[in-house]
């Protein structure tokens, strides 16, 4: 097991009160989700505010495709984490120093293969989801500046993700503070003083996702124990690539079913026909992150905490963490989600001033997605606990069928029956709550068998 001294404190995952270190280790993670989530809105406020709806439903128009591409190589993240904390908890740190080296090497490779993909098939794609003329040159222009920073975005995420597998949450909210401070900085030069419009924006995301990536490189070079990254050894070792693929390519298969789901939810959103209506369901995607800040942190500490204890042998203890995991996601989105459903009105205004008919599109999902967010939460927290636990195919087929499969359903006949932003959003919560469901059952089945059999040979 690896005793944390580079998160400001002495914490070891595999003992010691659940409660307390799962919220120390979440806190920084909560406040990076802030901050980047932060910036993202300055984003849009920046693009709204000085270029108007049109811009703001083109940057909105991409997100989809963006994270279409994105998270499929991003989901190997996961299995870097899985593996390094796995590792860890048991003791191997020969093993985990190979294994770093190799998330090094790997998401150099992952990141061009982004870029390269995204550059390439980003205007084909937007036309096919049927981008509104008055907005597609716009988001094409955007999304391929966008894919130039794929190397540094995918770099950041894997060696983040092995900042958190020992711990140490606090050095990437650190490194998203300056990043980010400097996104926010060169959104407002460009945009407001040059003029560029969405070229400003991209170009300064890109420039900040450098920025990231460095950093948090040379934090891992400078570290003092087996994660510390020898430019020398940065190669790849086959069996960590193994282990990483393994649990991390599940997860992104999962991730990119999730948004071509969401993509076909973004056609059925472009089918009105109406920049008010993409602007509104921009502005409260936006706006939703926030709620889903919290749980998000806590879906990403049990990833590590499961993990550890996992490899330790500490069964007991993933059980527990699971639990309190749950019941922090629940609380904290029932409340920030009410909280944000009752005051939509006066947070969608801050994006889109004067757009009254934009508000009330974004109302209408708010109402849908913020009030119901904690499902969502709750279906993170045990799909987590599954990789976390080195299962990854059973959660990539719980949710392929669960939310995807569903979600095509609903939209291919009672959306299409109706055609209202109502029958649009309501697709959200009826997918969790049977994914959700379906998740808990297969995590304790699993979980079980697995301490049925350990036992026995004992």
């Amino acid at each position: 097991m690896l005793k944390t001294r580079f998160a400001g404190q002495s914490r070891d995952i595999c003992s010691g009160p659940m409660l307390g270190n799962i919220v120390f280790f979440a806190i920084p993670i909560v406040l990076s989700g802030f901050l980047q989530l932060l910036y993202n809105a300055v984003d849009l406020v920046v693009v709204g505010r000085y270029c108007g709806e049109l811009y703001v439903a083109a940057v909105g128009a991409t997100a989809v495709l963006i994270n279409l591409i994105v998270n499929v190589f991003i989901g190997f993240s996961v299995g870097v984490n899985v593996t390094v904390a796995n590792l860890l908890g048991a003791g191997k740190h020969k093993e985990a120093s190979r294994a770093v080296h190799t998330a090094v090497a790997f998401a150099l490779i992952c990141g061009i293969a982004v870029g390269v993909i995204g550059f390439l098939s980003s205007s084909p794609l937007l036309k096919v989801m049927s981008t509104p003329d008055n907005v597609i040159d716009l988001a094409s222009l955007y999304v391929k500046i966008y894919f130039l920073g794929s190397p540094a975005n995918i770099m950041y995420n894997f060696l983040a993700a092995v900042l958190r597998a020992k711990g140490d949450t606090k050095r990437p909210l650190y490194i998203l503070t300056v990043s980010g401070l400097i996104n926010v900085v060169l959104n407002v030069w460009f945009v407001a003083s040059f003029k560029m419009g969405v070229a400003g924006v991209a170009i300064s995301t890109v420039i900040s996702q450098y920025v990231s990536a460095i950093l948090v490189l040379l934090v891992l070079m400078r570290s003092y124990d087996c994660c510390i990254v020898h430019i020398k050894e940065i190669r790849i070792d086959g069996k960590a690539l193994k282990s990483i693929v393994r649990i991390g390519l599940p997860s992104g298969i999962a991730s990119s079913f999730f948004n071509i789901s969401n993509s076909i939810i973004q056609t059925a959103t472009n089918s009105f026909n109406s920049s008010a209506v993409i602007a509104g369901s921009t502005a409260a995607a936006n706006i939703e992150g926030f709620v889903n800040i919290g749980m998000d942190a806590v879906a990403q500490a049990v990833i590590t905490f499961v993990g550890q204890n996992k490899g330790a042998g500490k069964y007991d203890r993933v059980g527990k963490t699971v639990k309190i995991c749950a019941l922090i996601s629940i609380i904290s989105g029932v409340v920030i989600g009410t909280l944000v459903t009752v005051f939509a009105r006066p947070l969608l205004s801050i994006y889109l001033p004067g757009e009254e008919e934009a508000i009330l599109c974004g109302i209408v999902r708010v109402r849908y997605m913020c009030s119901t967010f904690f499902i969502l939460g709750l279906m993170n927290i045990y799909s987590g606990a599954l990789r976390g636990f080195g299962s990854s195919i059973a959660p990539t087929v719980v949710q392929v069928a669960g939310v995807c499969g569903i979600r095509f359903v609903w939209i291919f006949t009672v959306f299409k029956k109706y055609h209202t932003l109502d029958a649009l959003f309501a697709t959200y919560p009826i997918t969790w709550v049977f994914t959700a469901a379906a998740l808990i059952f297969v995590f304790y089945k699993i979980k079980n068998e697995e301490e049925r059999i350990v036992g026995f040979r004992k």
